[in-house]
């Protein structure tokens, strides 16, 4: 009897919160082991670290998101422009490009590149921030910076309206999708004594970073307007006492015998593959085409120039 006592007893310890049972050891001494190493700060719930990088997740997340990578728009002031690269940024500051600031990798291997960036920033009263190299990664949406961005701010376009009193001839480019091609519009346009050019509000080329460094500087003395809608600005043009003329191949007349270049003119430029379009195309007084010899269609930016040139040496 005794001894069934002794079992009962046993059993009824193995069911008691204190008492010993078979195989508990191990686990005493899991107890005495450690809980790992500690975590890092910014895992930490209560920790200064771990609500700043909750913080900075917030922010991130309104962000505008692209393919999981910033964009070259998401930037300081999400409407200026960006130049990137050491090449592209001084070259716009050497050719005088209104810049806001100047951003540069805090850890930058300078060469004589970035030692002039910065001086041409310095002379010209442009901002410099020192930054890291994760913000310039994130601004040049995977594009190669060379640590160096440039931004601007957007230009200021006039309106077609201001071109009305000026003696020169007016270009309006319907569609030109390529800024090297406003550009380089926009610097033939200025030496051959244009008014202004004009461009539509969409779906074209605008002034761009791209297209101030190709007009070498004009942009800074030439105005651009951009207009809602090219036949109606065409038709306003047309009751000011304008002649419209229109560059295409296959043109009425050739442009140096054009009896319309005499008089306050607007030269339409088609775009680089479409031409003009079919409603500003009737709405010009004449189609006049540039003579050239077996090449099949010149590029819209040189064929502009040459009815630039034309139209100021008639002009005198």
């Amino acid at each position: 009897m005794a001894g069934n006592s002794k079992r009962r007893g046993a059993t009824r310890n193995a069911g008691s919160k204190k008492g010993a049972t078979v195989g508990t050891g191990g686990h005493g001494r899991k107890a005495l082991e450690g809980k790992g190493p500690t975590p890092r700060a910014e895992d930490r719930p209560n920790h200064k670290a771990y609500k700043a990088k909750k913080k900075a997740e917030a922010e991130a997340a309104k962000r505008p998101q692209g393919k999981g990578r910033v964009t070259p728009r998401d930037r300081t002031s999400s409407s200026n422009e960006l130049a990137i690269g050491r090449n592209s940024v001084l070259e716009a500051l050497r050719m005088g490009v209104p810049a806001t600031t100047l951003l540069v990798f805090n850890r930058i291997d300078a060469d004589d590149r970035v030692t002039e960036i910065v001086s041409l920033a310095v002379e010209n009263s442009v901002p410099v921030r020192e930054v890291a190299k994760a913000t310039l990664d994130g601004l040049a949406g995977g594009s190669p910076h060379q640590g160096v961005a440039l931004e601007v701010p957007p230009y200021e376009y006039a309106d077609p309206e201001d071109f009305l009193d000026e003696r020169g001839p007016i270009a309006v480019l319907d569609g030109i999708q390529d800024p090297r091609n406003l550009g380089a519009i926009m610097r033939s346009a200025a030496a051959f004594g244009a008014a202004g050019i004009v461009i539509p509000e969409r779906r074209a080329a605008g002034v761009t970073v791209a297209a101030w460094k190709v007009s070498a500087g004009a942009a800074a003395r030439l105005r651009v307007a951009r207009a809602t809608n090219i036949t109606r600005t065409l038709e306003a043009y047309k009751k000011a006492g304008r002649f419209v003329i229109g560059l295409d191949a296959g043109g009425e007349v050739d442009l140096h015998e054009s009896q319309l270049l005499d008089g306050p003119l607007v030269i339409v430029v088609g775009s680089e593959g479409d031409g003009i379009s079919r409603l500003v195309r009737e709405t010009c007084d004449q189609i006049v085409s540039i003579p050239i010899g077996e090449v099949e269609s010149l590029n819209a930016s040189v064929a502009a120039s040459i009815a630039l040139y034309e139209a100021g040496r008639r002009l005198g």
